[in-house]
């Protein structure tokens, strides 16, 4: 007798393992830089569709001109996908590391992991460049933990 595997019950060990593994930092991490990807290529449609930077040559011809308009907003979407997804992914892995050395959930987590994200993404900008990233998702990761967590 042959069992689905879609219908069965997995074992304790099984669980366990799955929870395991679903708990690591490198998989949060990994987790968030896609679905940070998905947002982003999304996001990056819309503000595409309404952004008029590049000006489209009105001699061409319709088909012509329709297909530079698509190319950039997909250039665009492209664009922002890579700039979520990297920041989902530095931002994820490093709370979930602090989180895990501290051993608390506390808006301390967040700001420590919006400092990193903001001082990573600056890194070429400089020290004082580094700096402001820094103190700026800093300070908008405690806003939103704030706001998140206000009613408990």
């Amino acid at each position: 007798m042959s069992t689905n595997p879609f219908t069965r019950t997995p074992s304790q060990e099984e669980r366990e393992a799955a929870t395991k593994v679903t708990d690591s930092c490198a998989f949060k991490a990994g987790f968030s830089g896609i679905a940070g990807y998905g947002i982003g290529l999304v996001f990056g449609l819309v503000l595409s569709g309404i952004e008029f930077s590049s000006p489209v040559d009105t001699t061409a011809s319709t088909k012509d001109q329709i297909k530079t308009v698509f190319k950039d907003m997909g250039n665009k979407s492209l664009s922002s996908a890579k700039n979520f997804a990297i920041m989902a992914a530095i931002y994820s892995g490093s709370e979930c590391m602090i989180e895990s050395y501290r051993a608390k959930n506390d808006i301390y987590n967040s700001v420590g992991a919006g400092c990193i994200t903001g001082g990573t993404l600056a890194i070429k900008t400089g020290p004082r460049g580094m700096a402001a990233g820094c103190a700026g998702f800093a300070a908008f990761s405690a806003a939103i933990d704030w706001y998140m967590h206000k009613d408990d």
